[in-house]
């Protein structure tokens, strides 16, 4: 287990859920990654790098509803700016996707 924090560290995270709307190849990073460009409804739409191409193809992205961290400072991948962060699950060295059991609001909190 990790180090214990505070229920107020909890709450400055927000993650919300938002649906993916494109997907592209990166070779530019380091490690394999897609592009994503991700629909938040009212906070808009983000983009986001993703090693997630061992599990899933382009086509099983487009469209899916994510969970993901809005409000991190962007960040330079290579060529790259990422502006949110996709929450998944991690078995071995990949990455499963955290996403609601029906289909929600884009932009929905996750509390």
């Amino acid at each position: 287990m990790s180090n214990t924090i505070q229920f107020e560290d909890f709450t400055k995270v927000d993650l919300r859920i938002g649906t993916i709307i494109e997907v592209k190849d990166f070779p530019e990073a380091r490690n394999p990654a897609f592009q994503l460009t991700i629909d938040f409804g009212g906070l808009g739409v983000k983009k986001t790098s993703a090693q997630i191409t061992t599990i899933y193809n382009k086509e099983d992205l487009l469209n899916k509803q994510i969970v993901a961290v809005v409000n991190f400072p962007k960040k330079q991948i290579a060529n790259f700016m990422s502006e949110c962060l996709v929450v998944g699950a991690v078995k071995e060295k990949d990455v499963f996707l955290l996403n609601p059991e029906q289909k929600v609001p884009n932009g929905t909190s996750v509390n």
